[in-house]
């Protein structure tokens, strides 16, 4: 059963997209004040809290749409290579027509210093007859959802009497509210709050989600196609016109039983090509979208050769330690075609190109599809899931101090001088991703070439083959947070089934407190120093 959902509507430039991430507390839509910024449903799942603190909060699915009426920036109809971005209006519109018909509650914003206008009169009009696009709506079962006035801007009490003016379009008392200045905040909440049905026990757990996919690539890779794909209907705008996305766009779906979040976002370019901050928006969007989401999808199109900023896109992943999957689309484009090289193209022959050019993520598995005809959808959603299980995966204290003094015995680190490391402690700190912290005596030892090597083994040994590990190397810190010198000392490694759990936790704290970088990780780090002993032996 899906949330209660809540459509945001409005002329453009009423605030629309700052009173969702007023809600959300969090930039979710972009914010401008040029028309047509908004193209997309952009949704996003919110709790309002309970005005008393005796009932349950309330999940809800907000979503925010484009102003109606006004699609593009006077002088701006056109973009930089002559598209006509006016034929985009259809289906803005549409997805306008959608938000409505599908929502519980329709949230109709105006401006309140602007006062009511003929184009908000217009919309009330369509609204009341719920016709809001230029296409006709799907049949919808059940009674219509009702309509409340968002009387935006209300930037203090000498407003309000200006927000009531616009009870004269026939909606009710309209709610006060300042996105910018967060006046009447709660009151709005709170109304809101009471607008919407009781929650439900499954709502919880939609709320939640089971997996995040963020589905990332350059312009018209096929990123929107393959999200419309996944969500059953046209969620999103396609266009062969280049970058028709510009928000990160959340959609919910249940994919066998489970609850999945798909994230298009929008395609990427070079930076130096930009036109306008709603691009830089778009990118901060696109980074944000990685960074919350479990597993990437990286979306590659097989008709064109490896870019710049398909690099730079690999790089944005790899930096996030976020498990990847290389999806190369449009593949019946491409299938049995001849290469550059006069050969035909093979999967295994894109393999080792993509290998070759995109080094960063090597471990990264690839999947061919055609979105467009819904080939390999399904086998690449498992395989998504298949990578968030590996990232989720802790392996014992044991099983890691065993492997590490296997790997050190046949190849240690050391430097001209023949100094060998010591290891005091080893032990997988985190998962999502898998996070191993060695606490040792020279940390300089462990070099970017030997990192690598380490990563390798790792990669090789532990159920973590094609997800990214994190490795965290510090040295041992004493009690009194002073460095502990231990270069003529026994060489040595602590035996951790004699170590107590308190003492391994101790020697991993002490060794990473020190670096505020790693504040993260500490904040991880179950309570309990029994959790990082799973397996019996590790407790002897």
């Amino acid at each position: 059963m899906p949330l209660p959902r809540v459509a945001i509507v409005g002329r453009p430039n009423v605030g629309k997209s700052s009173i969702m991430n007023m809600l959300a507390r969090q930039r979710v839509s972009i914010v401008d004040d040029l028309p047509g910024v908004t193209r997309d449903r952009v949704t996003n799942v919110v709790t309002l809290p309970s005005p008393d603190g005796e009932r349950p909060d309330k999940p809800v699915e907000l979503t925010d749409t484009g102003g109606y009426g006004v699609y593009t920036a006077e002088g701006q109809r056109h973009d930089e290579v002559g598209n006509d971005l006016g034929r985009l209006t259809p289906e803005i519109e549409k997805q306008i027509a959608e938000a409505v018909a599908d929502a519980d509650l329709v949230l109709f914003v105006v401006d309140c210093q602007a006062g009511p206008t003929p184009q908000d009169e217009e919309i009330a009009k369509m609204l009341r007859e719920r016709r809001m696009g230029s296409r006709p709506l799907p049949d919808r079962e059940g009674s219509q959802a009702p309509i409340r006035v968002v009387a935006n801007k209300c930037d203090g009490e000498g407003w309000e009497a200006h927000g009531l003016e616009f009870a004269a379009l026939g909606f009710g008392e309209p709610m006060m509210v300042s996105a910018k200045n967060n006046y009447q905040r709660r009151m709005f909440s709170d109304a809101l709050y009471d607008l919407l049905p009781e929650p439900s026990p499954e709502d919880e757990r939609v709320a939640r989600a089971d997996l995040r996919v963020a589905i990332v690539g350059k312009r018209n890779a096929g990123k929107s196609t393959l999200l419309n794909k996944l969500a059953g209907e046209e969620r999103v705008i396609v266009s062969e016109i280049p970058g028709t996305t510009r928000d990160a766009v959340d959609i919910r779906f249940d994919y066998d039983g489970k609850s999945v979040v798909a994230i298009d976002t929008a395609g990427l370019r070079k930076k130096k090509s930009f036109q306008g901050r709603v691009e830089w928006f778009a990118l901060d969007r696109t980074q944000r979208a990685i960074l919350r989401a479990d597993v990437v999808l990286f979306m590659i199109d097989a008709t064109e050769p490896v870019s710049q900023v398909d690099e730079q896109i690999a790089m944005l992943a790899q930096k996030a330690y976020k498990p990847c999957v290389l999806v190369i689309n449009k593949w019946d484009l491409v299938d049995g075609q001849k290469g550059r090289d006069g050969r035909p193209i093979t999967p295994q022959l894109f393999d080792r190109y993509l290998r070759e050019e995109l080094k960063g993520l090597r471990d990264a598995p690839i999947a061919i599809m055609a979105a467009k005809d819904g080939l390999n959808i399904k086998q690449t959603m498992d395989l998504a899931f298949e990578l968030f299980e590996q990232a989720s995966t802790r392996v014992s204290t044991g099983e890691l101090n065993r492997l590490i003094r296997g790997i050190l015995e046949t190849r240690g680190p050391t430097n001209k001088l023949g100094t060998q490391v010591k290891v005091y402690f080893v032990a997988q700190v985190a998962t999502n991703p898998p996070t191993i912290a060695l606490v040792v005596n020279r940390p300089e030892l462990f070099t970017p070439n030997y990192e690598r090597f380490l990563l390798n083994r790792l990669h090789e040994a532990l159920p973590f083959e094609e997800v990214p590990i994190k490795l965290i190397v510090r040295p041992r810190k004493s009690r009194d947070d002073r460095s502990h010198d231990t270069r003529d000392e026994e060489v040595q490694m602590i035996d951790f089934a004699a170590a107590s759990p308190e003492e391994a936790e101790a020697e991993v704290r002490l060794a990473l407190e020190a670096d505020p970088e790693q504040e993260d990780i500490l904040a991880a780090m179950p309570d309990d120093p029994e959790a990082y002993f799973d397996d019996e032996d590790d407790r002897r």
